[in-house]
């Protein structure tokens, strides 16, 4: 069986994770396939938009490690190098990748699995969907990039309370929080997600792009980097073709056709 499902579809690249009897907890092999698939995602004209989702009752239960490469005796530096390799490459592929990247949240998404929510630009959650900071039940620090989205995305206190208590947040409380976009119907979602996804893919793929680079900055730079940024973003960008149609269309009164180059 295939544990990560992917399909290409009217320029949306779908990943799904696909162990649903481990409630998707995410193994070395298949957050490699993902971070391959994103990476293949940015640099694919022809995918203008990405949507991560998984089968059966949960979203992504976190960490399943079985199956790492390595062992034998663990040495001073072991763990942190794991880290960085492993869970922050994880999310930082999806910072990253080139493309609008949805969520679509049908289940209860833990650990990394919340974490690589969190990463996405856009979250759809069906109403069943949990977020769960569950490491502070195991005795360990939030890993993931956790300490850095959450503070961004909900505030510093929000954050600790979720990463100190390890509760469950439901869908509509998540909203309320700002951690998602949207929650609909569990029978909806799929729907939902095409409808966006496929929205997106008829943008201006790299106006878009650009504008998920400026906006994931914004929070780590002060003002006169972040508007020098802006600038050159404009000027990287008034050189692609969908911009030239977007002039073009507006003066020409006419819908904008965009080829995502």
């Amino acid at each position: 069986m295939d544990e990560v499902l992917h399909s290409v579809e009217n320029g949306v690249s779908w990943i799904t994770l696909n162990r649903p009897e481990a409630m998707n907890a995410v193994t070395w092999d298949q957050r490699e396939r993902i971070i391959a698939l994103l990476a293949e995602a940015s640099a694919d004209p022809d995918v203008r938009c990405v949507v991560v989702t998984a089968t059966g009752r949960g979203f992504c239960a976190g960490a399943d490690l079985r199956g790492a490469p390595g062992g034998g005796e663990r040495v001073a530096g072991d763990v942190s190098r794991m880290i960085r390799l492993g869970a922050q490459r994880f999310i930082s592929a999806v910072l990253d990748c080139e493309k609008p990247v949805i969520a679509a949240v049908n289940g209860t998404a833990a650990g990394i699995g919340a974490h690589l929510v969190f990463a996405c630009d856009l979250v759809l959650a069906a109403d069943s969907a949990r977020f769960i900071e569950v490491f502070v039940r195991r005795g360990l620090v939030p890993d993931g990039g956790g300490a850095y989205l959450l503070p961004r995305l909900i505030g510093p206190q929000r954050a600790k309370e979720l990463m100190f208590f390890g509760d469950a947040v439901p869908a509509a409380e998540a909203l309320g929080m700002g951690l998602v976009n949207r929650v609909v119907p569990a029978d909806e979602l799929s729907k939902t997600a095409r409808e966006w996804a496929e929205r997106l893919a008829q943008g201006p793929t790299r106006a878009l792009t650009l504008t998920k680079q400026l906006v994931n900055a914004s929070l780590d730079v002060d003002r006169s980097v972040a508007f020098a940024a802006e600038a050159t973003a404009q000027e990287i960008n008034m050189t692609t073709r969908d911009a030239q149609e977007g002039v073009a269309s507006f003066v020409e009164r006419r819908e904008a056709r965009y080829e995502g180059r």
